[in-house]
């Protein structure tokens, strides 16, 4: 009998151009964001008003382009590039031409108010589709690796010791160098001695700095700190001139912002960020706010988060916390204004019914405030089991889909300003993915 193969022709021509439109399935996330992105105002993205130099891309094509690569977990601006020839949905998207990665780049760092301001028409256009209703709000947060290593990190002291050690290096190295001059010296060492003192030199300096801004950063602090106590001290808006860091205090030199952080004590260190989420917790699990911070501890974001939800999508009634914002300043003064709950204790924050794990030998930790004891009371009462055990089945799944479908497990940019914009994005690119999960429909505008 014989076989029936499909032919595969490679070498014959198409008779007619390939409409891009038939390649990609009419379900396809691209269509979506492509129409929801044609409702945004797009009139703060920056653009050159003055017509000169090359062509510029558009900025909606622009924008579309990294939401729907950030959707399917491509993050880098080379390997967008590299979409714009590889990838059907993407070609169709950007009407086969091809930004490069400069301009990919450049799009992305230079439009971050805009980009804050598309996450919220996002939630806008939510809000007008009727996906999302405001009332009950899970707060969370989780490290996400930075783009540096952990072991580039320096101590205050041990730089101190390395400042000395590369002072004499350096030294000896220019008294070698003098030897050179006057004996006779290959030709080889002659050309490595100043690459060496150069080497050394640009350490040093990077020592030099790692402990000014560790000192910088600690008068900083100590000036907070007493400007709370005394608001109209003599340090209040300013720097503290005692202050002095402690010794054991680190600094990452490849990103400075990072700093060492680990989830629990039977998890090892990475040098991380700390991505702040709010998720909507009646249904639609859309992000409302999001923020990154440089410490591994949640106890004083719970009145940051509820200020940065925009006022558009509604007012918040509830709010569900873990045990890592448990601060009593914070839970009084949030508790006056919203319905709250929070894990006071790993008991209060346990959600399995029938727990595998061994259990823990060490005595619970004894709470004492009233505000606290207040708070654990109201989680522990049979209305408050049946409330906050919403939270981890709202805000934990997002954080999944971000990490495990999505694939963003790691920043790729520097610096907590750019940071920050790279995980408005992410969240940006999140909810617009779960906008077309839930079956939302956009319609294409008029004269589009």
């Amino acid at each position: 009998m014989a076989e029936r193969l499909v032919n595969v022709d490679r070498d014959t021509p198409m008779l007619l151009p390939a409409d891009l439109r038939l390649w990609v399935p009419q379900d396809d996330l691209v269509h979506f964001v492509v129409n929801a992105v044609e409702t945004m105002d797009l009139s703060g993205f920056s653009v050159n008003s003055r017509g000169s130099g090359s062509s510029q891309y558009p900025p909606r094509m622009m924008l579309a382009l990294v939401i729907y690569c950030y959707a399917n977990g491509v993050f880098g601006s080379r390997r967008i590039e590299r979409a714009t020839y590889r990838d059907v949905a993407v070609r169709y998207l950007t009407g086969d031409t091809h930004p490069d990665h400069d301009s990919i780049c450049k799009f992305r760092r230079e439009n971050g108010p805009a980009v804050k301001e598309a996450f919220v028409e996002v939630l806008r256009l939510a809000r007008q589709m009727g996906l999302v209703k405001v009332g009950t709000v899970s707060v969370d947060g989780t490290h996400v690796r930075a783009n540096a290593s952990k072991h580039k990190s320096v101590r205050y002291d041990r730089a101190g010791e390395l400042e000395e050690q590369l002072r004499q290096d350096i030294e000896e190295l220019l008294r070698r160098a003098e030897q050179s001059d006057t004996q006779a010296a290959s030709e080889e060492e002659g050309q490595q001695l100043p690459r060496e003192i150069a080497r050394r030199e640009a350490l040093l300096e990077k020592m030099r700095w790692a402990r000014e801004e560790l000192e910088r950063r600690a008068k900083e602090e100590e000036a907070e700190q007493e400007q709370k106590k005394n608001p109209q001290g003599p340090t209040a808006g300013g720097v503290s001139p005692e202050a002095k860091p402690k010794e054991s205090q680190q600094i990452n030199l490849t990103d400075p912002d990072s700093a060492l952080m680990r989830k629990s004590h039977r998890d090892s260190y990475e040098q991380a960020y700390n991505a702040q989420a709010v998720v909507d917790a009646e249904g639609s699990q859309l992000i409302l706010a999001a923020d990154v911070i440089a410490t591994p501890s949640d106890a004083n974001q719970l009145e940051v988060a509820l200020e940065n939800v925009v006022e558009s999508v509604g007012p918040v009634q509830r709010v569900l916390a873990d045990g890592g914002y448990v601060n009593a300043e914070a839970i009084e003064k949030v508790g006056e204004t919203v319905d709250l709950y929070v894990a006071i204790s790993a008991e209060d924050n346990n959600y399995r019914r029938y727990d595998f794990r061994p259990l823990k030998k060490r005595p619970a930790k004894k709470v004492t405030d009233p505000r606290l004891v207040a708070m654990r009371e109201k989680v522990r009462s049979e209305e408050g089991k049946r409330i906050y055990g919403r939270r981890a089945a709202t805000v934990e799944p997002v954080f999944g889909i971000i990490k495990a479908a999505m694939g963003f497990r790691q920043f790729l940019l520097r610096g907590m300003q750019k940071v920050r914009l790279e995980w408005e994005l992410v969240c940006l690119a999140y909810n617009m993915k779960r906008l077309w999960a839930l079956g939302g429909l956009i319609k294409q505008p008029e004269g589009a």
